[in-house]
């Protein structure tokens, strides 16, 4: 908790187009703000869309850039998130950036308009989904990044596929862990398949930052509250999403897990590449996509 790395790159982004996901508040409000104040055209896609023009006016006033747009995406249901992708692809040309960073986390049971259990719906079958209905658009785009925002609590995870809805017994806490390893493993496997497309990608640790992924836990209020001086702000939660958006040189490392804008440890689950397949097949069929794309 105590390292803070940062990206130092000064890159600018005339003419680039990037999503981020969940950018109405912290990290992903952080790195959208960074990447317009670099010339982007940036997408806010939220839920909330209320919530998401007060950050696109915010990010707007603070940056000059007035070419930040919101547009609505539940990552909780699969008819949302193929209307966000239709929208978007028909109003632009281009896609440079594509900054998964959504979330849930330690919610109640509940499942999503697609009856996923919510953690792996929405952390990671609906980025998922997203990648796949956008990929096309990122190879057009190329060279193109997707940052997927994953978790040291990965090293908790597994993939339970006898179980992967939580129906049979769910933890909160577990159910979070097991789709920020999702997280990572469909990474590696897109890294996989992307190879000569120009098209790299990246799983981050952003690093115990206050934001509103505790909104669920109110023990993990509590220890947020306690240990508030070790606590990353949303900013410096969103330097290793820069780092890994931005760095030049990191496409040999496409694929690899990254935490204070350095390599980072990956769990031996995180780095089975049977699961990870699997996974990819699983995840295919639930969305009822084409298992190669």
């Amino acid at each position: 908790m105590l390292s803070n790395g940062v990206c130092t790159s000064n890159v600018q982004l005339p003419g680039k187009v990037a999503i981020v996901t969940g950018a109405n508040t912290g990290i992903g409000k952080e790195t959208a703000k960074d990447l317009a104040q670099r010339g982007a055209r940036v997408y806010l896609a939220c839920r909330d869309v209320d919530k998401g023009e007060l950050a696109a006016r915010e990010i707007q006033a603070v940056t000059g850039n007035s070419q930040v747009f919101v547009r609505k995406l539940d990552l909780a249901d699969t008819k949302s998130i193929r209307a966000f992708a239709k929208d978007f692809l028909a109003e632009e040309k281009h896609l440079h950036l594509l900054i998964n960073n959504a979330g849930v986390m330690m919610c109640p049971y509940s499942k999503t308009a697609d009856g996923f259990e919510m953690h792996i719906g929405v952390n990671h079958l609906g980025h998922f989904l997203l990648t796949h209905l956008l990929l096309e658009k990122l190879k057009e785009s190329a060279p193109s990044r997707i940052v997927n925002l994953s978790s040291l609590g990965h090293h908790l995870g597994r993939i339970h596929f006898h179980n992967l809805q939580g129906e049979k017994f769910y933890s909160a806490g577990l159910a979070y862990c097991h789709s920020k390893l999702a997280n990572i493993l469909f990474t590696k496997e897109l890294a996989k398949r992307l190879k000569g497309s120009g098209v790299t990608t990246y799983s981050v640790h952003p690093g115990t930052v206050h934001s509103e992924l505790t909104r669920y836990s109110s023990i993990m209020r509590w220890l947020w509250q306690l240990f508030f001086v070790f606590i990353k702000t949303p900013q410096e939660g969103a330097q290793t999403s820069l780092y890994c958006a931005l760095t030049e040189g990191l496409e040999s490392l496409s694929g690899s897990h990254f935490s204070d804008c350095q390599l980072a440890w990956v769990s031996y689950q995180g780095r089975n590449e049977i699961i990870a397949r699997r996974l990819w097949d699983v995840s295919c069929d639930l969305l009822g996509l084409p298992v190669d794309w």
